[in-house]
């Protein structure tokens, strides 16, 4: 299940239900349901991740990183496929919940179309979490992985949690969004500038394997720094200025982590960095949750 992700998972959440807290509209059986279906999507995309890499041969003797079940033997093929099954239908099942919760009066025949929309998202993010290495058009092996992860795990991860509470759309949401968005994309670089040269060997076209590992450090660069101008975009736009300085904490993180990454030598030195962004996103968010408590009671 790839633990050292869950957190990174967790943030979108925490990061949508915070801007709901702050347009007064938070409610606790809500973020509960989210977290955990939130929970089931990140693993469910571990899952298929370890299952499509290992039945395509990319996850093999000369990969770099920590052993994968399906490549050595813990787990059977059809044993994975069998968990996937199992995890994407209780992926649908909390999604389901969830968008039953949040119908306001429950009043499911007025609110048809907000239904369809929203099991229409869920579906795509279980096909989504499922084709990014499972199947002969696997979007992973594609170099679109980034996109995928950018769309799914942060601007419907935190938009759509958001909406989930107000039932309508804050522009401000979509700079948190995409911060999010960033972040997540960069612990798939992270991955995939370690994993490069067998991606390569193994036909999986990712981002660093098309435009090389010293430009994949660039935009690396850019996917760390562009979450703290937006987040601190946000706050200047509905938090006090005093709030500020709880961001400050996981900005220094980031920074240390860019330049961690700038000072990397060799692909499996990436290794130990992705469960640091993880967690340093995981702490932004939580940080961020915190300046809006303290603007809450500010007011």
């Amino acid at each position: 299940m790839r633990l050292r992700t869950l957190p990174l998972a967790l943030s979108c959440i925490i990061t949508g239900s915070a801007a709901a807290a702050m347009a007064h509209c938070f409610k606790w059986p809500i973020l509960l349901l989210a977290l955990l279906t939130t929970l089931l999507l990140q693993i469910l995309s571990n899952l298929a991740n370890d299952l499509g890499d290992g039945e395509k041969g990319t996850d093999n003797e000369h990969r770099i990183g920590p052993k994968r079940a399906v490549q050595s033997g813990v787990i059977s093929i059809g044993q994975m496929r069998r968990a996937v099954i199992i995890c994407a239908g209780l992926a649908l099942i909390s999604g389901i919940s969830l968008i039953l919760l949040s119908v306001p009066d429950f009043d499911l025949i007025k609110e048809w179309r907000y239904l369809l929309s929203f099991l229409a998202l869920g579906i795509a993010a279980i096909a989504a979490a499922i084709r990014y290495t499972v199947g002969k058009s696997a979007y992973g092996y594609r170099g679109l992985g980034d996109l995928f992860v950018f769309i799914f795990f942060g601007i419907i991860g935190v938009a759509g949690c958001f909406y989930l509470y107000a039932h309508y759309l804050d522009f401000a949401v979509l700079l948190l969004g995409a911060a999010i968005g960033c972040l997540s994309v960069g612990v798939l670089n992270l991955n995939n500038m370690r994993d490069m040269q067998n991606d390569e060997a193994s036909g999986k076209r990712t981002i660093p394997v098309m435009i090389g590992l010293e430009k994949a450090r660039f935009y690396h660069y850019f996917l760390c720094i562009t979450p703290m101008l937006f987040f601190t975009l946000y706050a200047l736009l509905r938090l006090p200025m005093l709030s500020l300085a709880l961001l400050v904490p996981p900005y220094f993180l980031l920074i240390r982590h860019l330049m961690e990454v700038r000072m990397t030598n060799g692909h499996a030195a990436f290794n130990p960095l992705l469960p640091k962004l993880a967690i340093s996103t995981f702490l932004l968010s939580l940080c961020f949750a915190l300046a809006v408590a303290l603007a809450i009671h500010m007011k």
